[in-house]
């Protein structure tokens, strides 16, 4: 048998490399973590934003692998330790996480955010100043529109004083109020929007807060500008869609624009800081 010449073993070699690449294309791709708020439990969280990655995936041929935490606390917590790559998060905490560990927004609902006061359908509570001392559920001290601009709302204009309940999730909060756990739970009108009749049948919104700018999707520094850009445009890009406008209306964020962390500076003059622990 004759030996085989260089150029045969060469092109053997260069087959071979081909065909590995082929085999292993995801191992040369990066993966991003995509992490969300949970404001819903955890099985309504995933069906509602994991269509959502799909399509980001589909349209910047990246890999977003989706995870969340438990509650809106440890939420809080992991993203102050950068623990995720792309964060969509209560609007309070990005001047806070802009700083350190250095989150950029993205993109952000145009419409503003209105935190509101429910308490169940037939409560005898008919108004803010009936509130006085009960117990006020909300899914975390530092939620915005549900706990920290509705809590110095009370105090700041009404001098209303509540004993609050920390529910873990904005679903939570209306479990809490229906079932009776709580005197009034504060949450944001949007997210109340998002719940089924059942819910809604059973709840009155007693109060609604000023405008804030919306919950921000914004990414870890880390992230490379070219990729924050590309998450950026795919998703003002998916409302441009029919399919698309029906996903994000389920966050909701129906009109998704370019954010800046100057659309978040109103919030340092509120000085909401001394609201941050429990009275």
């Amino acid at each position: 048998m004759k030996p085989f010449s260089l150029r045969i073993i060469r092109q053997i070699f260069l087959a071979a490399c081909v065909l590995l690449g082929t085999l292993l294309p995801a191992a040369a791709e990066e993966s991003y973590t995509f992490s969300v708020v949970p404001q819903f439990e955890r099985r309504m969280l995933f069906s509602i934003w994991q269509p959502i990655v799909d399509q980001l995936e589909k349209r910047t041929a990246l890999q977003l692998h989706l995870v969340t935490s438990l509650s809106v606390s440890d939420y809080e917590s992991d993203v102050q330790k950068g623990q995720y790559d792309f964060i969509y998060l209560n609007p309070y905490m990005m001047p806070v996480v802009a700083e350190t560990p250095g989150y950029i927004p993205l993109v952000r609902d145009a419409r503003p955010i209105h935190g509101i006061l429910v308490v169940r359908k037939d409560s005898p509570l008919q108004k803010v100043s009936d509130l006085q001392g009960k117990t006020l559920a909300v899914p975390s001290m530092t939620a915005l529109g549900a706990s920290l601009l509705l809590r110095a709302e009370l105090d700041r204009q009404f001098g209303v004083k509540t004993q609050v309940i920390i529910a873990k999730t904005h679903s939570s909060v209306f479990l809490h109020v229906i079932n009776g756990f709580a005197d009034a739970g504060g949450s944001v009108q949007k997210t109340l929007g998002e719940q089924d009749a059942r819910i809604q049948g059973a709840l009155r919104v007693l109060h609604r807060t000023a405008p804030m700018p919306s919950h921000p999707l914004a990414a870890h520094r880390r992230v490379p500008a070219e990729v924050r850009e590309k998450i950026r445009q795919a998703f003002i890009e998916l409302a441009s869609t029919n399919e698309g406008r029906a996903l994000l209306e389920k966050v909701p964020m129906q009109s998704p624009v370019a954010a800046q962390i100057a659309d978040y500076d109103v919030l340092k003059s509120l000085q909401l800081n001394n609201y941050l622990e429990q009275p």
